[in-house]
């Protein structure tokens, strides 16, 4: 009994019951090198004898713990812009390089670490214990994805189309439409959350209804909370078959920044999913109502109208074992008018020749009607490897 306890799955992630079902946390795996490590230590654990017979909960059991999973991967990227101002780009730059260890404790528990670097930036992605004992209702917490949206839990290794929408970037919480400090969140804030898969249907069991309820600072990673309110994030989803997924999520909550100036942020998406037979279909439609923080003024007025909306459509197709496509159509407006639209659209092959090597060529036509020279095309070329 001990040497399977010490041999579970690190962390079976977006799983039921051994199931693939509803989006939580990112699809982490790990690389050649990291495989090599894993293995070693799990042939370890298994080599030392268990002093416990049962499981059981108390500070004196020691022994039961999975082999920890680590993991570890880069992106790369080279940019070319035609936007009048900025002519070639960024050129090559490091996108991110992530490390992460997953794994499980008392057989209930599973953890994650998970730390990434942009050049010169080293900061904490997630860290969090979440209790797993019943897939009905589930306890985490730490720092985590916000329960927000369908494209917000992803690994960007599976978002398909080089990068994530407006729509999660502005107002999932990635680098935020209020601006200020809450930047660069990866869509994450601290917090405890519950959330569990309901009612399963069909032949193969899937799981009808999925809730997720989180309670968070509302400042993002990394940092305490600066005013005494917290936010309230949640969604509701159901699978009326297998792999189709309809969502609507909410967020209610504020944001202080360091100077004292509060905004507040209420949201929501209307979202669908449908990933089957390696074919991939995303839609969501977001709605907010709130200040940025640059909106307010020295004698305590509010410049703006205080709402943004974005919404946007993926669509991956399977060509070869190794080719899928990814088109996306993708539009946000700054505040809710017609006339601040940015609209992308953008084809992105995806060359997959090995699970740990990815090639991602983009090209984007983008029709900004916040600049004079509204048009302008973009090209991207991403390269992905574990490790």
């Amino acid at each position: 009994m001990a040497a399977a306890m010490m041999t579970l799955p690190a962390m079976a992630d977006n799983a039921v019951e051994g199931k693939e079902e509803f989006a939580s946390d990112e699809r982490l795996e790990e690389g050649f090198l990291t495989h090599y490590l894993n293995e070693a230590i799990a042939r370890k654990m298994e080599s030392e004898p268990s002093k416990a017979s049962d499981i059981e909960y108390g500070r004196k059991v020691t022994d039961f713990a999975s082999a920890p999973k680590f993991g570890g991967y880069v992106i790369s990227k080279y940019t070319y812009t035609s936007k009048d101002g900025e002519h070639t780009g960024a050129g090559f730059s490091q996108r991110l390089i992530r490390m992460y260890v997953d794994g499980r404790i008392l057989n209930d528990f599973a953890y994650r670490v998970q730390v990434q670097t942009n050049n010169d930036k080293f900061h904490m992605k997630d860290f969090f214990v979440e209790w797993q004992r019943f897939p009905e209702f589930k306890v985490k917490i730490g720092q985590f994805k916000r329960a927000f949206g369908f494209e917000n839990p992803l690994n960007p290794w599976d978002v398909g189309d080089g990068d994530y929408s407006q729509l999660t970037k502005k107002i999932a919480g990635f680098s935020d439409y209020i601006g200020a400090e809450s930047t660069s969140n990866g869509g994450r804030d601290q917090g405890v959350q519950i959330q569990g898969d309901l009612l399963p249907v069909g032949r193969d069991g899937h799981r009808l209804l999925h809730y997720q309820l989180m309670i968070a600072n509302g400042q993002g990673i990394n940092v305490s909370d600066n005013n005494s309110q917290k936010d309230v994030i949640g969604t509701l989803q159901i699978q009326p078959v297998k792999g189709l997924f309809l969502g609507v999520f909410g967020w209610t909550g504020n944001f202080t920044d360091n100077a004292g100036v509060t905004v507040s942020r209420n949201r929501y998406i209307l979202g669908m999913k449908y990933d089957r037979s390696d074919w991939t279909l995303r839609a969501e439609y977001a709605h907010s109502t709130g200040h940025k923080v640059s909106d307010h003024q020295s004698d305590g007025t509010w410049k703006g109208n205080a709402r943004d909306d974005a919404w946007y459509a993926t669509l991956g197709v399977p060509f070869t074992p190794w080719l899928k496509t990814f088109v996306k159509y993708d539009v946000y407006r700054d505040d809710a008018s017609w006339s601040s639209m940015k609209s992308i659209y953008s084809v992105a092959p995806n060359i997959q020749l090995h699970k740990n090597l990815l090639f991602q060529p983009q090209i984007c036509y983008v029709h900004d009607r916040n600049l004079a020279k509204k048009n302008y095309c973009e090209l991207w070329f991403e390269t992905y490897f574990r490790f």
